[in-house]
């Protein structure tokens, strides 16, 4: 099969597969995350068909709405690329990729390394801050029936693996605990600099977020 051919036959399995998913974890997500991973590929040294796999494939099944199991994904993913006959070389770098790619509350170490997951998880990144992720975050706050914003509930920093999982905290919580240190922990050069402008944004929203709360013109 052409590569051309795997790519088109992933995109219409991502599709399929997501099209009912919450609004933050859907195909357009999934296309901004390979349109980001595209861009920065284009500066790196790397197997550009293992960076659009896993950028297609890597939320193919978030374990956040499989109850937690994060099996599910990865193995999704290798029984389509084996039905795609897709060599096992790259099917096992895919796979890493969507294992590795996770936040998990920041404080997990990667346990697998390669130039494609770091442009992978940059993408991924990047479509969790600026406007796009303020829209995504307050979008799965809403799905999940959580508050917006409670003053008396503060951030909690350095959580474990489980404890991110597992938070019902209100929405603008996330911002402290996740969103505003994805901008140094950007892999690439080119994720760094677009992440910049995109986290600027952020606390110029939160700025204006909590000045309207406290009722300031």
């Amino acid at each position: 099969m052409s590569h051309k051919d795997l790519i088109n036959n992933t995109i219409i399995f991502v599709k399929q597969q997501l099209e009912n998913a919450e609004g933050g974890h859907d195909w357009f997500h999934i296309q901004r995350v390979y349109k980001n991973a595209l861009s920065i590929a284009d500066e790196e040294v790397c197997d550009v068909t293992v960076v659009k796999l896993g950028a297609l494939l890597h939320d193919i099944a978030d374990s956040k709405f499989h109850k937690g199991d994060e099996t599910v994904g990865p193995r999704i993913a290798r029984e389509f690329l084996e039905s795609e006959n897709t060599p096992e070389e790259i099917i096992v770098h895919v796979i890493n990729i969507i294992e590795n790619i996770s936040f998990k509350g920041g404080n997990i170490e990667k346990t697998f390394h390669s130039i494609e997951l770091d442009i992978v998880q940059d993408a991924d990144r990047l479509d969790a801050i600026g406007a796009i992720g303020i829209a995504r975050t307050f979008n799965y706050g809403g799905f999940k029936n959580r508050p917006m914003y409670n003053p008396l509930i503060a951030p909690k920093m350095d959580m474990t693996k489980d404890e991110y999982k597992n938070s019902d905290a209100p929405t603008l919580n996330h911002f402290y605990e996740k969103l505003l240190l994805l901008k140094d922990k950007m892999n690439t050069e080119t994720g760094k600099q677009i992440a910049k402008e995109r986290h600027r944004f952020m606390e110029t929203f939160l700025s204006q977020f909590y000045a309207e709360w406290d009722g300031h013109k």
